[in-house]
């Protein structure tokens, strides 16, 4: 093992998905993506305050965020599910890099083995 990265692992194949959506909505997302094995984990963080611009408004929400931990191939099908419960018409639907050699190796391995197929 070298730099945090453990032989065989692909370096750069994790995303982090941030989704902001109501408290409710939230739970019912973060539940469908790790039943379908979309996201090995999702944190839901309460009560974030969301100012934006929308329609020509300046507008203000609470929302919940969520932190979804999932495979760089798998961005497409979490943004299908997010889409197919959210109720907002734009949801949030943000991917980035998880940089393999800046974490823990052992947590990165888990989320590739929960997101990946059933045998």
């Amino acid at each position: 093992m070298s730099g945090g990265v453990r032989e065989g692992d692909d370096a750069g194949d994790l995303d982090l998905v941030l989704v902001n959506a109501s408290a409710l909505d939230a739970r019912r997302i973060a539940l469908a993506l790790v039943d379908q094995r979309l996201a090995a984990c999702v944190n839901i963080v309460p009560q974030v305050e969301s100012i934006y611009r929308w329609e020509g408004k300046i507008e203000q929400a609470t929302e919940t965020t969520l932190l979804i931990k999932t495979r760089r191939d798998l961005v497409p099908a979490v943004t299908a599910a997010v889409r197919a419960i959210h109720p907002y018409e734009v949801p949030e639907i943000i991917a980035l890099p998880i940089a393999s050699d800046r974490g823990n190796a052992d947590y990165l391995a888990w989320v590739r083995s929960e997101t990946a197929p059933l045998p």
